[in-house]
């Protein structure tokens, strides 16, 4: 069974070009375009990973990973405690880095510094595939 990964993204070139590199790899691809957008396809799909941006009109990320989490189910589980989540963001601020750290991120990538093979690369391994 293909895995499902939740990108949240408001740029729709990066959006794009991370569909089609996941959906190549097999993995049904799920997409928003900004946290509030995330936030409702998370709660609703329980997705097994989240590429998430942090800087996003309506909701920036970090406030939807707070939503996330603390958002109970209908049998009172915390759902979004359990999806990862990885961020990207133009940001390589160490204090960003930080305060993910703190809000339970699974990883944290500056989108200058990576690779499509390379973000494939840790989702799986955070999957265990």
């Amino acid at each position: 069974m293909s895995k499902t990964i939740l990108i949240v993204e408001d740029e729709k070139s990066l959006r794009n070009v991370l569909r089609q590199k996941l959906e190549h790899e097999n993995f049904e691809v799920l997409e928003a375009t900004n946290g509030q957008e995330g936030l409702d396809q998370a709660i609703k799909n329980n997705p097994d990973l989240i590429l998430l941006d942090i800087v996003m009109p309506v909701m920036d990320g970090f406030t939807m990973i707070e939503q996330l989490r603390n958002h109970e189910h209908e049998r009172g589980i915390l759902v979004g405690n359990q999806i990862p989540i990885i961020l990207l963001s133009n940001l390589s601020d160490q204090e960003k880095f930080a305060e993910s750290q703190k809000k339970g991120v699974y990883d944290f990538l500056v989108k200058s510094d990576w690779t499509l093979e390379a973000v494939v690369v840790k989702i799986k391994n955070k999957l265990g595939m």
